[in-house]
């Protein structure tokens, strides 16, 4: 008998999108078959991914069938036709069966940016320190893949995309909200739609449970039950606060305050870049206090990690540029923290997929930056650019605005102008969809582009 037994018996099932999470779904079921029947929906016609003659419903009208079927396992991302309500099936999710079965393991995390950063710091200080840790979610590979790995000492660290916190109806024991900027409003239609979907990491909560909020985020009054923990930063170049009993985490430059306690970040022993990063450091520096782990297991997993690629990862130099690939960066701020990061940067590349999101406050940075060149790409860049022309008369030195097609022609141009002994970045503060599978195949491209 598998976890997910109960969920499905003798119930007719239907898996809603056959991606990575659905196939995963389907391995697990198949294995004692104590459904009545079982059934995939999918856009694309996938049917020959499966083994077994399992019905597979294909086509503009694959969702026409859901109430046919008792249990409906939605994967993430699928934007449902109706409101939740309105559908007679029993709508779940791989995400929502794991927290219903293991809620009270589960260190959740979420946030615009600095999810997954966050997520494999914290598996790997728990792993160096010797506790008994898997990693799991958005970050690759299927929750269900994980359950015979757990038992009942396991800390499960869960990353959460918005698109799995959607719709579910727990939220994890100990909870992490790094941040939310504007972000993915292709999919939601409204920020305040995105924010809610976001907010679902803490509002099934309970009081016993822990919620690590960044304080620009922070719930509102009778929004969550449990124990709220907010982190603030007061800046790369903040002095150290005085002690005192602060319930709160605080980041003045490169220490860590709570309470009483203290920790430095040493920050020329560990491979994390920016200021940006040392935030994400303090929500773990919290978890791994909170879970009884010792300064020196903190300080030797942080010092031991190594950052995840397309994160400003240098690539390497060529013909005297150093290249760096920040491709992660799908928004404004990411890429604003990038640059004030790199102070030696004297090109950046910015573009891709047209979101809709507002570029007002990434025009303003780039406007006094010190940066040389703004090669500007793709439908987000031609939209920066005229934006930039039409209605910013007051943008300084417009000149650094050089407007290419694709990111082939824009690193063409980088290799040309930028200055022998500086660097150059890949930061585009826009998706990739549409133009390239994904960010890292975005960043491998350019890899290969940089160092030819």
């Amino acid at each position: 008998m598998t976890g997910i037994d109960p969920f499905v018996r003798g119930k007719k099932v239907l898996l809603l999108g056959f991606g990575r999470e659905g196939a995963s779904t389907c391995r697990i079921l198949m294995k004692n078959k104590v459904y009545q029947e079982l059934a995939v929906a999918d856009q694309e016609d996938k049917s020959h991914q499966l083994e077994s003659d399992i019905r597979f419903i294909t086509g503009p009208d694959y969702q026409r069938a859901m109430d046919e079927y008792d249990v409906v396992f939605k994967s993430p991302g699928i934007v449902l036709e109706r409101p939740l309500e309105e559908y007679s099936c029993q709508i779940l999710s791989q995400t929502e069966v794991f927290f219903r079965l293991y809620r009270n393991q589960i260190i959740g995390i979420t946030g615009t940016k600095g999810k997954s950063t966050t997520a494999t710091l914290l598996h790997h200080i728990f792993t160096t320190a010797g506790r008994k840790t898997i990693l799991a979610g958005n970050i690759g590979i299927p929750a269900f893949d994980h359950m015979d790995e757990i038992q009942e000492d396991t800390e499960i660290i869960f990353e959460l995309s918005c698109h799995q916190l959607e719709h579910i109806t727990e939220s994890p024991h100990i909870s992490i909200l790094l941040n939310i900027y504007e972000e993915h409003l292709d999919h939601y239609g409204s920020m305040g739609q995105y924010v809610r979907a976001k907010e679902q990491i803490y509002r099934n909560q309970e009081e016993k449970d822990i919620l690590f909020c960044n304080r620009q985020c922070a719930p509102r009054e009778g929004r969550c039950r449990s124990r709220v923990i907010l982190v603030e930063d007061f800046g790369q170049q903040a002095q150290s606060a005085p002690q005192e009993k602060n319930q709160d985490i605080r980041l003045f430059g490169g220490e860590i305050c709570w309470g009483k306690e203290r920790f430095s970040i040493p920050e020329k022993e560990i491979h994390l870049m920016g200021h940006h990063n040392y935030f994400d450091i303090a929500f773990v520096y919290g978890v791994c206090k909170l879970k009884g782990l010792t300064e020196a297991e903190f300080a030797e997993g942080l010092r031991t990690y190594e950052p995840l690629p397309h994160r400003l990862q240098f690539l390497g130099e060529k013909e005297g540029i150093r290249y760096y690939d920040d491709s992660i960066s799908t928004i404004g701020n990411t890429t604003i923290q990038a640059l004030e990061t790199l102070e030696d940067a004297d090109t950046v590349l910015i573009g891709g997929m047209d979101r809709g999101i507002d570029y007002g406050d990434l025009i303003q940075y780039l406007s006094s930056s010190p940066i040389a060149h703004i090669i500007l790409m793709e439908d987000t860049g031609k939209r920066i650019y005229e934006e930039i022309r039409s209605q910013h008369p007051e943008f300084q030195h417009p000149e650094r605005l050089i407007l290419t097609h694709h990111l082939e022609d824009a690193v063409g141009q980088a290799k040309r102008i930028t200055e022998r002994g500086k660097s150059c970045i890949l930061s585009p503060a826009a998706a990739s969809y549409g133009i390239f599978q994904n960010f890292e195949e975005r960043g491998e491209v350019f890899k290969a582009l940089v160092l030819l």
